[in-house]
């Protein structure tokens, strides 16, 4: 494609995203939600009746990466929303990046996995907060990201959050589980935590090199192939795709058609939290992305409680109550923000200071402008669909 038509399309695909930000925006937020929830469920399900293998816990969160066609060729193909042909301006720099965070995201996936085997969902969920105050520092680091009251105050109320359920945390353990084992799935979930919170300022950075959503879940697709891959390479090793047929026929003590409609639902259920996942980080920035999906896991312990009938003691309601109040006091904090820009500039006030695009706006050519303020003036920096 010639660089005229190549110009043309991106400059189009900038002016459907100012359109259509607010709904992206919403629908990827709905996604994080339905996923991050019903997948953290699902494989706490998946081991509570006795399905046992890590390796297909692993497996599932990424074997779904089929789905991804679906956003990708769509908008081109069937809806003639776009000009830009599916996996344009896919260069082999942006191929190898993507290959090796895959290969991080697979590592993650065993850490979840396996600490997830072992831990209530309720309590492996607020442990996953602990991301948060390593997601600030490592957002500082690799995207610049500026320190406020505002995110500085929520990462110390969810990160307390889990320092004071890790006080407790012997009062939680479940009675079939060994004080050993319990620990290592503790440090299973602080070590997936922290893979994850180096995973979302590395995308947020390499996403400042990428103009469209379509171009955000190519990406995503091949972050999901390695992954898989990853996963596939264990399951040979440990015979984890001879152990699916036989948990499903002999082991799964609810049948084998629940043992392969758990399974699936765990496929999709994950690529819909990746999804989400991926579409807030490109959509705001990274850590906007990772406080949203830290409030979620307040989600996760109600539905641990609710669903499997976990403990819900004093120290899970004051961590709890913690995480609402870290989260509420962020979003408050970009509401005043947003109102003060906003009535600067009715007055006039000239243009967005440094820290803007870590707010993000509800106007959609604002908040194209405010997210992308840092990169550089490519015409591939702007946002597309």
């Amino acid at each position: 494609m010639s660089n005229t038509t190549q110009t043309i399309n991106e400059q189009d695909q900038k002016s459907v995203t100012n359109k259509r930000y607010l709904p992206l925006l919403l629908v990827n937020y709905g996604f994080l939600f339905i996923g991050s929830l019903s997948s953290s469920l699902l494989s706490k399900y998946y081991f509570n009746h006795k399905g046992s293998s890590r390796w297909v816990s692993t497996w599932v969160q990424s074997a779904g990466f089929p789905l991804l066609i679906i956003p990708i060729v769509v908008p081109y193909y069937l809806f003639k929303s776009t000009q830009r042909k599916p996996f344009t301006g896919f260069t082999p720099k942006i191929l190898a990046l993507s290959i090796f965070i895959g290969f991080m995201l697979g590592v993650n996936n065993l850490l979840f996995s396996w600490g997830n085997s072992y831990l209530p969902v309720s309590t492996s969920s607020l442990l996953l907060s602990s991301q948060l105050v390593f997601n600030l520092i490592l957002s500082v680091i690799i995207v610049k990201q500026k320190i406020t009251f505002m995110n500085l105050n929520c990462v110390i109320l969810l990160t307390l959050s889990s320092v004071l359920l890790a006080l407790e945390s012997s009062n939680d353990q479940p009675h079939d589980v060994t004080k050993t084992k319990y620990f290592i799935g503790y440090l299973a979930t602080i070590g997936a935590g922290l893979l994850f919170a180096l995973y979302l300022p590395i995308m947020e950075k390499v996403y400042k090199k990428v103009y469209c959503y379509a171009m955000v879940m190519e990406m995503q697709m091949v972050m999901e192939v390695a992954a898989t891959v990853l996963a596939s390479i264990g399951m040979v090793f440990d015979g984890g795709f001879t152990e699916m047929k036989r948990e499903g026929y002999q082991v799964f003590d609810k049948g084998e058609k629940v043992y392969w409609a758990t399974v699936v639902s765990n496929v999709v259920s994950w690529q819909l939290c990746f999804m989400g996942t991926a579409g807030m980080v490109f959509l705001t920035c990274s850590l906007t992305g990772g406080i949203c999906m830290t409030a979620l896991l307040m989600m996760n312990v109600v539905g641990g409680v609710v669903v499997y009938k976990e403990e819900f003691g004093g120290v899970k309601v004051v961590s709890t109550v913690m995480c609402g109040w870290g989260f509420c006091s962020y979003v408050y904090g970009m509401y005043v923000k947003n109102k003060m820009l906003k009535d600067r500039d009715d007055g006039g006030g000239g243009g967005h200071d440094s820290d803007d695009k870590n707010v993000g706006s509800y106007n959609p050519i604002e908040m194209t402008q405010i997210v992308n303020s840092s990169s550089s003036s490519s015409p591939l920096h702007h946002i597309g669909v």
